[in-house]
């Protein structure tokens, strides 16, 4: 993970610096802004591969510079919130974000969910061994090699951890998995109560995936076990 790129967004400059401190130990470069609006610029001038963003912050939040990020870019991105209900974390995954620390955080597990995100970002598409670069299903086809995904002809865009989530449903089509085995296959995590983070996920896909997501034609819900993206 050397040389890649880390950029930290808070309004508060002391916990900027000390998070700076730990991620630069570990060998990252990181550079550094105080509100969205500057956090837009540095991303539109910089290669940045994660991004460590504050949800309140002046000039622009870190909502809505995750929503314009999100128009065009899938890096990475974990919300630093001191907001810990879990509402505001439902929230901050359906705006955008790939997790969530609330504040205080402690600085090992900060830098722990980093680096399990940059590995993800970095070897996006190899969850499962390798086999057909192409995978299909009715109108979804999944460019394995490329990383893209189209629906009907149409491309789409998913962030890494929705991509992650439908790759291994596409490559396992028809088998059921619980939230549990797509929580510890994708996070490549112990699972610990990850209803919620996966369901964001979940809905948030259909949402991108199918003309109505309500009764979805792909990404399929098997009540008291899990779900399955239909084979067709």
């Amino acid at each position: 993970m050397k040389d890649m790129t880390i950029l930290v967004v808070d309004d508060d400059k002391e916990i900027v610096q000390s998070i700076e401190i730990y991620l630069r130990n570990e060998g990252l470069n990181v550079l550094k802004a105080y509100d969205g609006l500057q956090a837009l610029e540095i991303l539109s001038e910089n290669t940045v591969h994660l991004i460590l963003m504050d949800v309140m912050m002046p000039k622009l939040d870190g909502i809505r510079a995750t929503l314009k990020i999100r128009e065009d870019n899938n890096i990475p991105i974990i919300f630093i919130s001191a907001k810990s209900e879990d509402t505001d974390k439902i929230l901050g995954l359906n705006m955008g974000a790939d997790d969530y620390i609330t504040k205080p955080f402690n600085p090992l597990e900060l830098v722990a969910r980093v680096k399990s995100q940059l590995r993800r970002y970095v070897t996006l598409g190899n969850l499962a061994a390798p086999s057909q670069s192409t995978l299909t299903t009715g109108g979804l086809v999944m460019d394995c090699e490329s990383k893209t995904l189209t629906v009907d002809g149409e491309p789409v865009k998913l962030t890494p951890m929705e991509y992650k989530i439908l790759e291994l449903l596409m490559r396992n089509q028809n088998r059921v998995f619980s939230i549990d085995e797509i929580y510890e296959k994708v996070w490549n995590e112990p699972s610990y109560n990850p209803e919620n983070t996966v369901a964001v996920h979940i809905r948030r896909i259909r949402e991108k995936i199918e003309i109505n997501p309500s009764d979805p034609k792909y990404l399929k819900v098997v009540w008291g076990i899990g779900y399955k993206i239909e084979k067709i």
